[in-house]
């Protein structure tokens, strides 16, 4: 395994518990069993589901749909693949950024550290987040808006980084189709970031077999 080269990458986990579980907390939905829940406005301030009560209503992008859902988080070493760490967190951008340091932050500090990311990292929050644990971050530039300089892009370290980092999405893959994880089977964030990082242990188990045939 590498102990310099990192990844960090985060994916939705699709909750045990459908839309129409996600109810106002006051109680004032129950009437009607939730079945008329079409346009009306739905908060996670205000809602929560009844199934399991950790899933946040979340929305991956423009135009896509809103589902209930966990935040799985990865973080894969460069050379090989494997899968470091793992942990659930609750839907959001900014839950993205502060897994992906607080992973970081359970390594062992070495010269010359670094971690790749898709553009989604490229904020101050994470970026900062881990020049403050001495760890160079090579995330993908955003077009504007962005933290990532030419500074950083130029070197081929940083062109290495954005090649191997595209391997983490294999781990997602074969969790989500082999490990079973597109929909979770189990409910509240314990259980669900408990089998999500069993997965993760599985994933490197099949991953290791291979290396070593």
């Amino acid at each position: 395994m590498s102990r310099e080269h990192f990844t960090v990458d985060g994916t939705l986990l699709e909750a045990c518990a459908s839309i129409k579980s996600f109810k106002p907390k006051d109680g004032s939905g129950d009437d009607d069993g939730g079945e008329n829940f079409h346009g009306q406005k739905r908060a996670n301030d205000t809602h929560q589901s009844s199934t399991d009560g950790d899933a946040r209503l979340y929305r991956k992008g423009p135009g896509k749909e809103s589902k209930l859902v966990h935040m799985g988080h990865l973080l894969t070493e460069n050379r090989n693949g494997l899968i470091v760490e793992a942990c659930v967190t609750e839907a959001g951008t900014s839950q993205e950024w502060d897994a992906g340091v607080d992973m970081l932050a359970m390594l062992p500090t070495r010269p010359g550290m670094t971690v790749g990311a898709d553009k989604g990292y490229d904020a101050t929050d994470f970026v900062d987040g881990c020049r403050g644990l001495k760890i160079t971050p090579h995330v993908a530039a955003k077009k504007s808006g962005g933290v990532i300089d030419s500074r950083t892009t130029r070197t081929e370290g940083y062109r290495i980084s954005q090649t191997r980092r595209k391997r983490v999405e294999e781990c997602f893959g074969w969790m989500k189709v082999i490990g079973l994880m597109h929909k979770m089977r189990h409910t509240g964030r314990k259980n669900v970031a408990w089998i999500f990082r069993f997965t993760a242990a599985a994933y490197n188990v099949t991953r290791m077999k291979a290396l070593l045939a």
